[in-house]
């Protein structure tokens, strides 16, 4: 069974963060500069929350907050939704489609090891039906 840990060895382990402290402002810039649709909300080592598009919309912009002033840690999402590394794929799919999440932090031996996004599962299983899909055309058409 493939796991998460099977997606972050392709894409990398790399955790963009913010801390509850940081404005809204900033943390939308990063996520903007970085490509990304969310940050891991970490206290020191401590993981707090998830700062999301979702959350900057709902609990920023919908409610006329000022986002250079309004900290992460007053809008970001602090029930969180993670995985371990030994997750499988379909597990991790099963878990973000019933909480309606695009991003699920991962959790290690020592701390936080990575995040998976949606997009990265359905990447991770395309590739896999790809390849799947290649063997057995090899099979039936290159026998001889």
């Amino acid at each position: 069974m493939p796991a998460v840990r099977d997606i972050l060895a392709r894409k990398g382990t790399l955790v963009v963060t913010a801390t509850p402290e940081d404005t809204v402002l900033d943390a939308a810039r990063l996520m903007n500069q970085r490509g990304i649709g969310a940050v891991v909300v970490m206290d020191g080592t401590s993981l707090r929350g998830i700062f999301t598009e979702r959350d900057l919309m709902v609990r920023v912009v919908a409610e006329r907050k000022d986002p250079s002033v309004t900290v992460v840690g007053d809008v970001m999402s602090r029930r969180l939704v993670t995985a371990r590394a030994e997750t499988t794929v379909e597990e991790c799919a099963g878990l973000m489609t019933h909480h309606r999440i695009r991003h699920l932090p991962v959790l290690g031996d020592n701390g936080i090891a990575g995040v998976v996004t949606i997009g990265d599962l359905l990447a991770y299983q395309l590739a896999e039906q790809e390849m799947t899909i290649s063997q057995l055309n090899s099979y039936l058409y290159d026998v001889r």
